[in-house]
Parts: C-alpha cells; sequence; structure tokens
C-alpha cells in the first residue's frame, strides 16, 4: 500500500512538474499569423525557396509526360492507330513500328534523366536550405533565451528551453520546405493532370475528382485532433527529457544516496506517459491515413470501371485509357499526400508554435533608447527605498536605503531568505526594482546601456562557474582578446600559475565539464584569476571560501585582498574573518536593511545575526571568544535569498 500511495505521489509531482514548465500559449491572432510567421522567419531563404518552388513546378511537365511513351507503344506500335501531331514533326507518317518504338524509348529514357536530375537538384537545394532555416532559427532562439531575465530561467528551468531550441526548432524547414512547397506543387499537379484528363474524358476525369471532397473533409476532420495530441506529446517528452539533464547535473548526489534505481524509475514513469500519448497520436493517423486509402481505391476502381465501359463504346483507345488511369493514379498521389501533409503539418505547426512561444517571452529588462555609455565607474552606489518582490510570491527586499562610497568595502550578512543575493541581483540589474531606484556614480542604473553596466562587474560566486575549455580560456572569459602574458599575470595574482603549469598541457588543459578535472580550491582561484583579467571597477564575493580548507582559504584570502585594492567591493560573508576589512556592514533580515555598521570591529555586535553552528544566538563574551576562533557562521546565501 505504502509503495502504491509513493507511486501515486510521485506521478501527480511528475504531472505538476510538467504542468509548471510549460509557457503561455499563443493566442487566437498569433496562431491565425503563424503561416505568415513562418514566411517571415524564413526571409533570409526566400530565393532558395522560390529556387526549390520552380524546381518542384518543373516536375509537372514531366509527370504529364511520363505516360506519354506507353501510349504511342500500346496505340501505334502495337496498334495501327497515327502518332500525335507534334511527334510527326520528329518522324514521318510513313515511320516504321521499329523506328516508332525506338522514339518511344528514347522518350521514355530522356523523361526518366530529366526526373533525375530535378530530384537531385532539388534534394541538394533542399538539404542546404533547411539546415540554414533550422541553424538560424536555433541561433536566434538561444540568443533570445540567454539575454531573458533571471526570473524567466528562475521559473522555468532549462529543460524546457534546451528542448524546444533542439526539437522543436527543426520543424521550420519541415513546414517550409517538407510541407508549403511540396502542398503548393501537388495542388497544381492535380489541377494540371485534371486538365490534360478532361481534354480526353471530361466524364472519367470529373469521377476522379469526385474524391477530393472527401479527403478534404477527412483532412479537416484529422487535423484539429492531431494538432491537439501533438502538443501534449511534445510536453510528455520535454518532460521526460528533463530528467535526463537532471540526473546527469546531479550524479554525484545521486550515486553518494544510492538513488540509480529511484531515477531509472522516474523516467521510465515519464517515458511511458510520453510513448502512451505517442501512440495514441499514431493510432489517429493510422486511421487517417487508412480512410484516405480506401477513398483513393474506390476512386481509382470507379474510374476504371468506366473506361472501360468507354473503351468497348469505343469512345477511348486502350492506349488513351492507359495513359488516363496512369494520370489519375497520378493525380492521386498528390493528393494523397496533400491529404496526409495536412496531418503531418499541424504537429510540425505545433512544434513551431512552441518555438515562437520561446521567442514571444519578453525581457522583464529593457534598455532605453537613448541609454547612457559607460567606460568606466567610480564606484558610488546609493540605495533609495528600494523594495523588490518575486512573482511567485518569494520576498525580496522592503524599502532598502544606503549609501556606497567609491572603493569601499560592503559586507552583506543576514540568514537564510534575508535577500543577500536579491541585493546583488539589483545591482547589476538581473532585476529592476518595483519601488525606489539604485544609483551607480549618481545615475539610475535603468539610465546605463545594459552592457556598459554589467562590464563594470566582475563576479566570484561561491560555486564558481567554469567551462569545458582550457584553462586559457576560462581565465579570458571575461576578456576574450587578451594576451597570454595577461592571462599569466592574471593567473599568478590569483596563485594559479602553479597549479597550472603542474598539469599535463599547462594552460592548454581542459578543465572539465564545469571544472571537473579541477579541486574546489582550484577551481575559485581560476575564477578569481578572471576577475583580475576582467580589472573592474566593482566586485561581487558571493562566499568565495566557505567550501575549501583552512589552507586553501587562505591563500584565496590574500588573492582575494589583493583583488580587492582600489575596488568597490560587495561581499556576502558566512565566515567573520571575511568581513574583518569591511568599510561597512549591511544587516539584513526578512527583506529589510535592520542595521549598518561602519567598521568590521562591530559584526561583534550583530545581535541575533550572528548564530553558532546551531542556530544559537550567544552573549558578548561568547562571541569575542569564537570570533578568535573563527568559529562563527553569519547568515547563509542559498538559493533566492
Amino acid at each position: 500500500m505504502q509503495t502504491v500511495t509513493s507511486n501515486l505521489r510521485s506521478r501527480a509531482a511528475d504531472t505538476g512538474m510538467m504542468r509548471a514548465s510549460q509557457l503561455p500559449c499563443l493566442s487566437g491572432a498569433q496562431k491565425r499569423s503563424l503561416v505568415l510567421r513562418i514566411f517571415k522567419q524564413s526571409r533570409q531563404c526566400w530565393l532558395h525557396l522560390v529556387g526549390i518552388g520552380l524546381l518542384s513546378l518543373f516536375s509537372l511537365p514531366l509527370t504529364l509526360l511520363l505516360p506519354l511513351p506507353l501510349k504511342i507503344v500500346v496505340d501505334t506500335v502495337i496498334g495501327r492507330k497515327p502518332l500525335p501531331d507534334f511527334l510527326l514533326r520528329l518522324l514521318p507518317a510513313s515511320s516504321t513500328p521499329a523506328a516508332i518504338l525506338a522514339l518511344a524509348v528514347a522518350l521514355l529514357l530522356t523523361i526518366g534523366l530529366l526526373v533525375n536530375l530535378q530530384v537531385l537538384a532539388s534534394w541538394w537545394l533542399q538539404t542546404y536550405t533547411g539546415e540554414k532555416l533550422v541553424w538560424d532559427f536555433r541561433a536566434q532562439l538561444l540568443n533570445h533565451v540567454q539575454r531573458l531575465p533571471l526570473a524567466f530561467h528562475d521559473r522555468y528551468g532549462s529543460t524546457d528551453s534546451v528542448y524546444r531550441i533542439q526539437h522543436d526548432a527543426p520543424s521550420i524547414q519541415y513546414v517550409a520546405i517538407q510541407g508549403i512547397i511540396p502542398s503548393v506543387t501537388a495542388t497544381l499537379t492535380v489541377f494540371g493532370i485534371l486538365y490534360v484528363c478532361a481534354r480526353i474524358d471530361f466524364r472519367l476525369a470529373m469521377i476522379a475528382l469526385g474524391i477530393a471532397p472527401v479527403l478534404f473533409a477527412l483532412s479537416l476532420a484529422c487535423s484539429r485532433r492531431v494538432r491537439r495530441r501533438s502538443s501534449l506529446v511534445k510536453e510528455l517528452d520535454s518532460s521526460a527529457m528533463s530528467v535526463i539533464q537532471e540526473v546527469l547535473g546531479s550524479i554525484r548526489l545521486i550515486k553518494a544516496f544510492g538513488q540509480e534505481r529511484r531515477e531509472h524509475e522516474r523516467f521510465i514513469r515519464r517515458s511511458n506517459n510520453r510513448i502512451s500519448g505517442q501512440l495514441r497520436l499514431a493510432k489517429m493517423q493510422a486511421a487517417f491515413n487508412l480512410l484516405i486509402g480506401l477513398t483513393i481505391s474506390l476512386g481509382t476502381a470507379t474510374a476504371l470501371y468506366v473506361g472501360v465501359q468507354h473503351v468497348r463504346a469505343g469512345v477511348l483507345s486502350v492506349g488513351s485509357l492507359l495513359m488516363v488511369m496512369a494520370y489519375i493514379g497520378q493525380m492521386y498521389q498528390p493528393l494523397q499526400l496533400v491529404s496526409t501533409k495536412a496531418s503531418e503539418l499541424q504537429t510540425w505547426l505545433t512544434s513551431l508554435e512552441r518555438a515562437f512561444q520561446l521567442l514571444d517571452q519578453e525581457p522583464e529588462i529593457s534598455e532605453s533608447p537613448n541609454a547612457l555609455p559607460l567606460q568606466r565607474a567610480e564606484g558610488r552606489f546609493e540605495f533609495r527605498n528600494v523594495s523588490f518582490g518575486y512573482n511567485d510570491g518569494g520576498k525580496g527586499l522592503s524599502e532598502v536605503s544606503f549609501e556606497v562610497s567609491a572603493g569601499s568595502r560592503v559586507g552583506i550578512v543576514g540568514t537564510t531568505g534575508a535577500g543577500k543575493t536579491t541585493l546583488l541581483n539589483l545591482l547589476m540589474r538581473f532585476y529592476d526594482p518595483t519601488q525606489g531606484e539604485v544609483l551607480l556614480d549618481g545615475v539610475n542604473i535603468r539610465d546605463y546601456r545594459i552592457g556598459d553596466l554589467r562590464r563594470q562587474f566582475s563576479v566570484v560566486l561561491q560555486e564558481p562557474v567554469l567551462f569545458a575549455a582550457s584553462m586559457t580560456e576560462n581565465i579570458a572569459y571575461g576578456k576574450p582578446d587578451a594576451s597570454d602574458e595577461e592571462i599569466e599575470a592574471a593567473a599568478k595574482a590569483a596563485s594559479s600559475h602553479e597549479f597550472i603549469m603542474g598539469m599535463p598541457e599547462g594552460y592548454e588543459t581542459s578543465a572539465g565539464e564545469r571544472g571537473a578535472r579541477l579541486s574546489g580550491g582550484e577551481r575559485q582561484r581560476i575564477s578569481l584569476a578572471r576577475a583580475f583579467l576582467r580589472d573592474s571597477p566593482i566586485l561581487i564575493l558571493d562566499e568565495p571560501t566557505s567550501s575549501v580548507d583552512s589552507k586553501t582559504e587562505q591563500c584565496i584570502m590574500q588573492a582575494t585582498e589583493a583583488l580587492m585594492a582600489g575596488r568597490t567591493t560587495f561581499m556576502i560573508a558566512h565566515r567573520l574573518n571575511t568581513l574583518k576589512t569591511c568599510d561597512m556592514i549591511l544587516v539584513l533580515e526578512n527583506g529589510m536593511l535592520v542595521d549598518v555598521r561602519r567598521t568590521g570591529v562591530d559584526v561583534l555586535n550583530l545581535g541575533t545575526v550572528v548564530v553558532d553552528a546551531a542556530g544559537k544566538t550567544m552573549d558578548r563574551s561568547v562571541k569575542e571568544k569564537a570570533f578568535e576562533t573563527n568559529e562563527i557562521s553569519v547568515g547563509a546565501s542559498a538559493g533566492k535569498n
């Protein structure tokens, strides 16, 4: 019973997580203009698409000519009917059956050659255009997503965005190249064949055309259902993929707690939901295709029956009947193509809707058209009655006001959720205040260009972020044009040079994914070297020594001391010795600034903010003793606080 209950809870949690990750749907007007938007999105490839369309149209006369050699052989070589008038120009009326047969064979080979050349040219152009459309669209989506505010990424996570960029974006080539163009070409082919058939036998042409309304009705009925079902399958697929990303990103924790089987079962649960949805979609499409096939077979059988009666009545020759039946078969192929494409098109349009939903997310942080440039800031900050609240109701800041002079060192302390990280995010304008204003050098930071503003900051995080690239690339991430001498000088300043040179390839050694080949202290020193090289006037330190041993901490603190020289520095503090050199200390509690201390010594008087490892407050004598032995923890920074 407990196992069943646990499974039900897991399934409910999985479903809730899937729904929470969904972006707002497109409005009715946006859906109606979806095709126009696809054309607009494909505008950089218009010439290529026109070329594909022309090549497709070139197949129309080839399709009409393909049954002609068969008619010549049956009516003229086997029978005794004269050649069509336009072929008499190639052969005299007295030509032997052997010469006429040779003409039919040559005509068949020529048409076959032209058909294959048309297919080859169309295939090459479609491949090039499709790849360009997809990668341009993916690049646009990625560029847009990385410019979206942190609130978007906090709410929806990365898995759903990755799925839309990787798996939904390719639908643009399917819609433009394999959907719209073939459908237009198929429609023109149907009308062309219908015209030729009507010239030969009008009644047969009308009988063949009679199934078109039935096919149209089937397509319309199925398309709506397929589109709804496809949207659900996409959400289920994205949900299943999120498990893979979570598992690979948390592999150490999973192994440490021995939860491999649990994560495997979680993936199986979501995969089974996705499989069930896909099977229902496949059944729907299979039933639709079956009805289309039966309708076409009925139309073909009816046309054949009437055609035979016309031959018996002398209205048609055998060759003409064979030619008309070949045309009808060729006409039903594009009709079937249009009908089945209508179903596939709904799946592709669903994917494009999801991709456009991502593209339609507007950055909450906007830049003024008259934004001011900023070369190098002095580093004077002022918070004027600043308040901020998260959309999900999470605590932020409430009416915070303080001033920081250029070159000052500011410590930020407080318990978890006090608002420390939120304050830093407002400094770098990852969020905008809901009330009040943040000033840098006497100017509201909203008035600066966002790129110029963020170039004023160097950031050293509690968990340093490194890329699967060389040491050189990781250090130079904030200054890609740095010389080797500058990179090496920054590494020496951060006490990184020695351990880098001890690696197999020195500065060209890869750090591994997320810096997995380095220890925690080594990753932190690479992060410090990056900050040294960037040489920004403002420094953000978010617990740079909280997860290293005492020896590594001493090394990092020496490098940090040199890095802070001459820079306005904001430090989230966890250990008291990092606050000794602060010029002022901001004490936050429940999003409010409850105290401002102007010297590092006053940290001993922080009252209830200073706690021991168990979270209990201590009297002054105990605090003083603990300060000497560095046993006191001040606040914490974790997640959105």
